[in-house]
């Protein structure tokens, strides 16, 4: 095994040393047809990052970069911000920078101290810790939106749903863990990049997974991997351990953004109808979805200051794949082209057509809770700011154009932000 390890470490660092994030060849099977010719092949490919981190922390080798080596100030700062960790202003950033980059790991230890479940399910500190830590490490801290911290601000955020009046009472400790876990790893190993561009360029996880939820799908299968590895919930029954591993899949894979609609759709009829009984596991598990769902996309919903930053982070992310495209001359995505699709379009289009709706569907499931209208306030609010600042930029290009006129691609982009 170490030998195999050892071979594959130089693949980690090319990967992930190139421009931007991950080696072109990686994204054409026909370079790898040769290597990955066999399943066994493709799941060792798939694995190898995974590999290099268990073998590495279960020897005991724990990374340098500890939350426990912190100038003590530091650790002062980062307790106190985590005894207000379900307050909906929490600064993920902030914390993260007071866990020398450690804020998934810290939180998670921290809240399933908070919600009884190391007791609940007798787990071991140490293999939950280093657990924890190959999440983290699975991440990508190259990219500026899908890395550890969107992670952290993710669980967060589950953690604040999972205390909502309406759901709390209901939940036991299998789904508060689920949900938690579901909302540390829902994007682990993402490469940083979207669906699409992984379908185009052929890459083998778009082969393996049929076109279907391609990222979500690696996702899961990686958080299944490093579950197994870690040995964390090998003390648990084999039907336990699998009906948690088939609850995490199903959690992770409805984040896929493209299922929007069929969510939508099976909420609001369990609403209008006034027929989810929480009593039963199965809808519980269905408001375990839809709260991920929105865990998932609450940055517009956050106060401004941090959903900004976020906002700046997806479309730097987006522009990214946008240049690598221009690069391999590969037509470029929607919304990643930086000199058409501005960050203040971007966000609106995302805030009208796919957050809204889902966060009012959420307040009226809460019965529109302190929190869940602290949170439309924000969204409205932070919209009317994008509004302002695309205004601007239109005004700016107008005074500009020494025709006086907007671009048909101009006009065309303010009348679609200014549809209700």
């Amino acid at each position: 095994g170490d030998a195999r390890v050892r071979g594959q470490t130089g693949v980690v660092s090319e990967r992930r040393g190139s421009y931007p994030f991950i080696d072109f060849r990686l994204l054409n099977n026909t370079t790898l047809s040769g290597e990955i010719g066999t399943k066994k092949k493709v799941k060792r490919l798939l694995s190898f990052q995974r590999y290099f981190h268990a073998s590495r922390l279960l020897r005991g080798i724990v990374p340098q970069a500890s939350l426990y080596l912190l100038d003590e100030d530091y650790l002062g700062q980062a307790r106190h911000m985590l005894s207000k960790v379900g307050m909906w202003d929490f600064d993920i950033f902030l914390f993260d920078r007071l866990t020398n980059g450690n804020s998934l790991v810290t939180l998670l230890c921290h809240l399933f101290n908070v919600h009884g479940l190391i007791h609940h399910f007798q787990l071991d500190m140490v293999t939950l810790h280093r657990f924890f830590v190959m999440v983290q490490e699975d991440y990508h801290s190259q990219n500026p939106y899908h890395n550890a911290v969107h992670a952290a601000d993710v669980t967060q955020a589950m953690h604040c749903y999972l205390r909502e009046p309406k759901l709390a009472n209901f939940l036991t400790p299998s789904d508060i863990m689920l949900g938690l876990l579901a909302a540390a790893a829902h994007d682990v190993d993402h490469p940083g990049v979207n669906q699409p561009f992984l379908i185009k360029t052929k890459h083998h996880l778009a082969s393996l997974y049929q076109n279907v939820s391609v990222l979500e799908n690696h996702h899961w299968r990686s958080t299944i991997g490093m579950l197994r590895e870690s040995r964390l919930l090998a003390h648990l029954p084999k039907e336990v351990t699998q009906d948690i591993e088939q609850q995490l899949g199903s959690l992770i894979l409805a984040t896929d953004i493209n299922r929007q609609n069929e969510f939508l759709i099976r909420l609001k009829s369990h609403l209008d109808n006034q027929d989810l009984r929480l009593e039963d596991a199965q809808d519980r598990h269905f408001m375990l979805q839809i709260a991920l769902k929105c865990a998932d996309i609450c940055n517009p919903c956050r106060v401004w200051d941090l959903s900004k930053q976020w906002s700046e982070r997806v479309c730097e992310e987006f522009y990214r794949q946008g240049d690598l495209e221009q690069k391999f001359e590969l037509e470029i995505s929607p919304l990643c082209n930086q000199q058409k699709d501005t960050v203040p379009s971007i966000q609106i289009g995302f805030m009208t057509y796919i957050v809204e709706p889902l966060f009012e569907r959420w307040a009226q499931f809460t019965g529109n809770s302190p929190l869940s209208e602290n949170m439309l306030n924000h969204l409205r609010r932070n919209k009317a700011k994008w509004r302002s600042l695309l205004h601007k930029q239109h005004s700016s290009s107008r005074s500009n154009d020494h025709s006086g006129q907007v671009t048909g691609s101009q006009e065309q982009t303010l009348n679609e932000e200014e549809t209700p």
